[in-house]
């Protein structure tokens, strides 16, 4: 009987999970090949005959998604499986029919099979969209039962750019651990807070042999998710962060109406910026499809670091570079704290955009007067200090998780703009996270 062959349509997370969860040793199935979308320079490589098991003696090969007809031509698989996260129902359903047309089946994993079970007590965080505010309440959670006695330690959603074989587990403990594994920005963004706090984060691509590592050292795993993705990991509560300036895409985006119908706790997000009606419309939402979960209000006031008076200043402002790309917000916390502060201008940054950097704004037309700070590899670092330095304006307003002027060498003044979860009144998460403690 021949195998069942299988494309698997990813962006380098969800989807080696997938298939390291159900495919590999599998001999019912045969995994032809993985797709690549959302992460710039992921596809021409493979996964590789280490990770993949003895099934798979040259590996995996991954092609870029915009080939995927070609692809189901050259390797006539029985089945596509979505194995990715942060895209609209008409997305996810227009590539559906796109695979059902092509003779194929189109298929979506569940959490029964993709789900692993801990030995220890899980808090796992999602979110309804990339940019809800996820790092900062993993980081609330974090304090409040640190402050309790309690072992956390946190385990990332994949981001593996790099090595797969020499990132298969990796562990964060220290910034010379960050320079070890050859980080990225984006990497740095989620796993330097945590390492900031005293904290220890493991990441990386075999989530079971992660999650075993990281048990020997805890006494609470929380996992960090990335995107709106699902748990890897069988949650004992499962917290939601939903943003009221996207209302609506907890039930139109894939799979954000999973996290919320998975969730014990859903936490409205940046409700001090947000419109009332829009803010309605979330809670509205979220008690039709998960009339049981728990809703916390909560906002994300700002702190702006530096000594320079932004009154009456032209300001670049470089944001999260995912938040504004699949993400689709239109600006940050950055551009919140220019205004407020009383800049005189934004100043347009494509103009003067280079490489790779200027191939993003092609794609994301939509990003508008501030610049993505994009930094999967080490191109994309250099266009983004080019960049930077060539935009003509007073000040650079920072407002990525972490800050530029240790990656990048910046020749203008710059201020940096922070911001952490605070809920509002009750219930709350010191509240809800009682039972952990006892």
């Amino acid at each position: 009987m021949s195998r069942i062959k299988v494309i698997i349509l990813g962006a380098a997370g969800r989807d080696f999970h997938n298939f390291n969860c159900v495919y590999r040793g599998n001999e019912t199935y045969e995994v032809v090949a993985f797709t690549a979308t959302q992460i710039p320079d992921i596809d021409g490589r493979k996964y590789p005959a280490e990770l993949a098991g003895d099934l798979y003696p040259n590996g995996i090969p991954i092609e870029d998604e915009s080939n995927l007809l070609e692809m189901i031509s050259k390797y006539e698989p029985d089945m596509c499986v979505m194995s990715y996260s942060d895209r609209s129902y008409e997305q996810v359903m227009s590539l559906g029919s796109i695979v059902n047309a092509a003779g194929c089946d189109f298929c979506m994993l569940g959490e029964r099979h993709t789900q692993i079970k801990s030995t220890k007590p899980v808090i796992s965080v999602g979110a309804v969209r990339t940019g809800c505010g996820k790092s900062q309440t993993s980081r609330r959670i974090c304090e409040i039962l640190r402050a309790a006695g309690k072992k956390v330690v946190a385990i990332r959603h994949p981001m593996p750019y790099g090595d797969l074989v020499a990132q298969r587990v990796q562990r964060f403990a220290t910034y010379e651990d960050l320079a070890k594994h050859k980080c990225t920005i984006e990497e740095m963004e989620e796993y330097e807070p945590h390492v900031m706090a005293g904290g220890v984060i493991y990441a990386g691509v075999d989530y079971e042999a992660i999650l075993r590592e990281a048990e020997k050292e805890a006494d609470i795993i929380l996992w960090d998710g990335g995107n709106n993705d699902t748990p890897f990991y069988k949650s004992d509560m499962h917290i939601v962060v939903a943003d009221p300036h996207r209302a609506g895409h907890e039930n139109t985006y894939f799979p954000s109406e999973t996290n919320v119908r998975l969730a014990d706790v859903v936490i409205i997000n940046k409700v001090v910026e947000a419109e009332f009606e829009n803010i309605e419309l979330v809670r509205d939402n979220i008690r039709e499809i998960n009339p049981n979960a728990v809703i916390i209000d909560g906002a994300s006031p700002l702190t702006v670091e530096g000594d320079v008076d932004l009154m009456g200043k032209t300001v670049l402002v470089v944001e999260d570079g995912p938040t504004l790309t699949h993400g689709q917000m239109a600006y940050g916390a950055g551009v919140v704290a220019a205004l407020r502060n009383g800049a005189e201008e934004l100043v347009d940054p494509r103009p003067w955009a280079v490489g790779k950097l200027a191939e993003t704004f092609e794609l994301y037309p939509e990003i508008g007067t501030l610049l993505p700070a994009m930094g999967y590899g080490d191109q994309q670092v250099a266009d983004l200090e080019k960049t930077i330095n060539a935009v003509p304006c007073d000040v650079v307003v920072i407002g990525t998780p972490i800050d530029l002027n240790r990656i990048v060498k910046i020749e203008k003044p710059t201020v940096r703009v922070s911001y952490e979860l605070q809920e509002i009144g009750s219930p709350n998460l010191n509240e809800l996270l009682a039972r952990f403690v006892d």
